[in-house]
Order: C-alpha cells, then sequence, then structure tokens
C-alpha cells in the first residue's frame, strides 16, 4: 500500500528526521517499530495515528513493524479485544505479517531478567501496601522515604519472590519493586512496582502464573528481545523513558531501542479514554464500542468511514511535541473529500410528501437516466423509474416562500433531477392543516430537465417514484458530545455534554429502487443530504438502513444555535 506519507508533499517531521539520521549514518540498517496495544478495550481514532505513524514509517523505509499485544493485566484483558485490534488495523490497510507477538509469550524471560536485577541487588520484595507505596513515594517536591523492606538480603528477596510465583501470598501483600533512588526527582525513579500478584487466568497462559510484571518494566524489555529500532510513544510516556533506559542499561541488553515521544491526537467533541468510553458502553449511553457513534475505529467503520480517509487524517494533522487540539471538521472533512471522489450518487427522500403530477398518464411508467458520478464518467449511469406519484421532500415546498427560496411553492416551477419541470397547482391538507399531497402540473417538453425555449428555473430538487420507492431507516449521526472539550471542567461529569440529537432515526424515508440489494458497508451521496452508508448490522437486502457518515458541508454551527 502507498501511504499518503509517501505521495504528498509535506516536510519532514521530527520523528522521521531522526530514523532518517540513523540510517545514514550506520546506526541501524534497518528499521522496527511496533504497535503495542493493550487488549482491554477497542482501538479510538487516537490509537488509528499511532497505527499509521508505525506501520507508516517501516513502510517508508523498507523495514517492518511488529505487532505486540500488551496482555500483562488478565483482569481487564479479553480475547474479543485483540479479535478487534487485529481486524482494525487490518482494516485500516497495514499488515504485521509474520510479527505477531504477546507480552505473555516473555513471561518467562520477563521473570528471568527480574531475577537478574534481585542478584544484581537492583531490586526487592516490599511488603508495603499500595497506599502505603504512594505514601512513601513522596512528591514533586519532597523526596520520598526508603521502603522497611528496602535492604533485605538478595537470598531472602529471592526466596520472596519464588513464593510469590508459587501462589503463597495474597494479592497486594507483597510485589517487586526496583531498587533506583528513592530521592530521584523523577518520580518514576522511586522505586518503581515491577511485579504485582494477580490470581486471575490469562487467556493465553491459563493459571501458569500469578505474578504479572508491570507495563513500564515489561515494555523496555519486550522492544529489546524483539530488536526493535525505534519506539514510538505519546508524550505522556516522556518522564517514563528514564525508567525505560536505567532497566536495559541496568541488565546490559543486548539492544537498547530508543523511545521517542510524540503528541497524542486530542480531537474536539470526543473522548480518548478507553475507561470513559467503556463506560459509555457499559452504563447503555452507546449501544456498544462500535456505535456508529464512538469515535472507535470500529465505530467509524460501522458509520461508513474509508481507511483513507483516516489515513489522510493522520497524515494531514502531522506529528508535534507538544499537546495541541484538533478540530472535529478536519476528521469530517477527511471522510468528505475521500467520498466526493468514490461515493456513487443516489437519491432518498428522508422527510417525503406525496407529489401528483395531474397531467402525467395514470398508468405510465418512464425509465430516466441518471449519472452515478457527475464527476467520473467510469461510474456509468443507472435509470430511474419516473410516474405519476413522487416523493418530495417536504422542506421543498412552502406555501408562502420568501423571495430567495429557490424551490416549489404555489405557481412556482421547479426541475426535477433527471426528470421534468413541474408547476405546484393546489395542496391538499390533512384536518390538522399537515399537507398530504401536492399537486402539480409538467412540461413534456422537458424530459430530462431540459428547457426547449431556454427559460430560467433556480431550483431542482430530488425525488423518488411513488410506486416503486424503497422504504427504508436512516440514522442521522452527529457528534457524541455538545462541547468542544468534554473534559475541561473536573467538577462537571463528562456525560453531562452528550448530544442529544447525536442519533435521530428516521422510519419512513423513501430511496430509489437501485438500492434494494445495495450490499452492507456501501458508501452513497444522497444528493443534497450527505454520505450514508448501509449498516453492516442491521442492514438487509430489501430492508436497508443506513447511517449518516457525514453532511455534504459543515452545518454543526446550526446545529449547536439549535441545541443550545
Amino acid at each position: 500500500m502507498e501511504t499518503p506519507e509517501k505521495t504528498a508533499s509535506r516536510p519532514i517531521d521530527f520523528i522521521r528526521q531522526i530514523i532518517a539520521d540513523d540510517l545514514r549514518t550506520g546506526k541501524h540498517r534497518t528499521t522496527v517499530t511496533r504497535f503495542p496495544p493493550e487488549p482491554n478495550g477497542f482501538l479510538h481514532i487516537g490509537h488509528a495515528k499511532s497505527i499509521c505513524l508505525n506501520f507508516g514509517i517501516a513502510l517508508e523505509n523498507n523495514g517492518v513493524c511488529h505487532l505486540r499485544f500488551d496482555d500483562t493485566n488478565p483482569s481487564k484483558e479479553e480475547v474479543a479485544y485483540v479479535e478487534s485490534i487485529m481486524r482494525d488495523v487490518r482494516w485500516l490497510g497495514f499488515d504485521w505479517h509474520d510479527k505477531l507477538f504477546y507480552a505473555s509469550d516473555y513471561f518467562p524471560a520477563l521473570h528471568d531478567y527480574a531475577l537478574q536485577l534481585i542478584r544484581l541487588g537492583k531490586a526487592y520484595v516490599c511488603e508495603l501496601s499500595a497506599e502505603a507505596i504512594r505514601e512513601y513515594r513522596g512528591t514533586l517536591t519532597e523526596p520520598g522515604r526508603e521502603s522497611p523492606w528496602r535492604n533485605r538480603s538478595v537470598e531472602e528477596n529471592l526466596h520472596l519472590f519464588e513464593r510469590m510465583k508459587t501462589g503463597e501470598f495474597e494479592e497486594g501483600s507483597h510485589v517487586l519493586r526496583a531498587k533506583i533512588d528513592m530521592a530521584s526527582p523523577n518520580l518514576n525513579l522511586r522505586d518503581p512496582v515491577i511485579y504485582r500478584i494477580l490470581k486471575v487466568p490469562h487467556h493465553r497462559t491459563g493459571d501458569t502464573w500469578c505474578i504479572y510484571p508491570m507495563y513500564d518494566y515489561t515494555h523496555c524489555l519486550s522492544d529489546a528481545i524483539e530488536g526493535i529500532t525505534h519506539s514510538l510513544c505519546t508524550l505522556e510516556f516522556e518522564d517514563h523513558r528514564p525508567l525505560y533506559d536505567w532497566v536495559l542499561d541496568t541488565l546490559q541488553t543486548p539492544c537498547h531501542p530508543q523511545q521517542i515521544e510524540f503528541a497524542r491526537l486530542n480531537l474536539t467533541f470526543t473522548v480518548m479514554s478507553k475507561r470513559k468510553l467503556l463506560q459509555l458502553v457499559k452504563e447503555g449511553y452507546v449501544d456498544g464500542w462500535d456505535d456508529p457513534r464512538m469515535l472507535t475505529i470500529s465505530g467509524l467503520r460501522r458509520r461508513g468511514y474509508t481507511p483513507a480517509a483516516i489515513r489522510n487524517f493522520c497524515h494531514e494533522i502531522g506529528l508535534g511535541k507538544r499537546e495541541s487540539w484538533i478540530d472535529m471538521t478536519v476528521l469530517e472533512n477527511a471522510v468528505r473529500d475521500d467520498l466526493n471522489a468514490t461515493a456513487p450518487r443516489v437519491m432518498c427522500v428522508l422527510d417525503p410528501v406525496k407529489v401528483v403530477i395531474d397531467n402525467y398518464p395514470e398508468e405510465q411508467v418512464e425509465e430516466m437516466e441518471a449519472v452515478n458520478h457527475p464527476q467520473d464518467p467510469a461510474m456509468g449511469s443507472r435509470m430511474l423509474p419516473f410516474s405519476r406519484e413522487l416523493h418530495i421532500e417536504r422542506a421543498d415546498f412552502m406555501e408562502n416562500p420568501p423571495a430567495k427560496f429557490h424551490r416549489l411553492g404555489p405557481g412556482r416551477e421547479v426541475r426535477l433531477r433527471y426528470g421534468y419541470l413541474i408547476t405546484c397547482t393546489s395542496v391538499v391538507k390533512d384536518e390538522d392543516g399537515t399537507i398530504r399531497e401536492i399537486h402539480c402540473t409538467y412540461d413534456p417538453a422537458t424530459r430530462g430537465g431540459s428547457t426547449p425555449d431556454g427559460r430560467k428555473v433556480k431550483g431542482t430538487i430530488h425525488w423518488v417514484s411513488a410506486r416503486h420507492a424503497l422504504p427504508c431507516q436512516v440514522r442521522l449521526y452527529d457528534r457524541l458530545f455538545v462541547a468542544e472539550n468534554p473534559e475541561a471542567d473536573k467538577d462537571i461529569n463528562f456525560k453531562q455534554h452528550l448530544n442529544p440529537h447525536s442519533r435521530i432515526c428516521i422510519e419512513a424515508a423513501m430511496a430509489e429502487p437501485s438500492l434494494t440489494d445495495l450490499a452492507a458497508g456501501t458508501q452513497v451521496q444522497f444528493e443534497r443530504q450527505g454520505y450514508f452508508c448501509a449498516d453492516t448490522v442491521d442492514s438487509q437486502p430489501g430492508k436497508p438502513v443506513f447511517n449518516r457518515i457525514v453532511t455534504l458541508r459543515d452545518t454543526w454551527a446550526k446545529t449547536q444555535q439549535k441545541i443550545n
């Protein structure tokens, strides 16, 4: 796959510059990166940035990128998450080939490295509780205090660590800590915990282990075992880098990867915390991890986003060393740009009102040719049935239209897209005043929307034949939150910013019959409405369900005014 980074002109970012320099100077002969997700949830758009970075850099330099699951916390990890992550990475267009690894593959080696640290006098078994460890740790302005068990002998530490391994102790009663510096200005170096007891079956190793390594300890050693050259992390790991280097230097591993940090993706109108996303799922605010309102990769896929749009978005936002916020419109524009070129055009009426063409033969049906993409003749055309009774959008008619309203009204003439010019003659209303039918006449000389006499008609509206229309459900999805940063005010629960109009279900939309057998997951543009996708879960042949991917243009400012 040719990545956007290879094809688009963009100044080289600082990470690619470091890698280029390393290859040029001979520090490395090849590039080996890794994407190391923890299988405790579904990936989101922030992870997509890391996937595109790590796999993209490997592709650009004829290197390799490993997919490695950091499965060291069996209490929160599931096989379902592993499978979803693999599916997401592949869907984005990347492949790890034979470079699939699990941190659990290294449990024996990590245990042996822990024994080495103990023998070197660089690790000890501590019996302080988690709360006491935090208390002893100190603050940014005050040094920490040494654990009462910090100076145990090597023999005693080896004995206690073995007893931890065999399950003699309860969870939380003993931990193995690295012995570094309780007065270090970096709190991560104040004797961090590197092993803890967890009597929970692991989804890959079963009950083999009841002690599990901590992330900071596992991460650097996994990188070294795999021969990673550049370990790319988000900025929150910058303060952890000294610990990363300490472990590798102390153990004198044959490979010492370079950890490089970059700014994580902060996107407006969403949350990126897996913990908070899990809250939304478990508490029923959304319909699961793949709810199209969620900015999980599975949610974006179900909504109708394309892999190319997400890759282009990640390329567009680039890489930086400082935290910044990316406006949601950048992501929405990326999918608009992609679908504008690739999505065929079709017609669907979301809020139908019937139009009766009184002077059109009652039983007559014509076939109107409609192009599938006005800018791409190669996409061909399709035939649309046209009959005496049609459906148009209710919003395309006004009884007392203002001067700048260029659609249908009493005595007004409009063009039916690919059809005829029609003129409104009367309306029929229900008892409550709701318009039930709009009666019109048509000009037979204007087939295809032409005007042989040269008269100007400003309005063009879409339609479907009532007799042939395909009833369908349409879900109008919008941003899940109304606040740009739902987490900005720590005194307000982020869920209070949920958008009550993030999903509007239209049960009686009418689509052209060509969509009857549209394959699930296919994207189309509903002319004048937006881009839509046949839902991959609920859509069935003859009973389609469409998800709105994005509007034709940014309408969020108006939407916010309505909400507020």
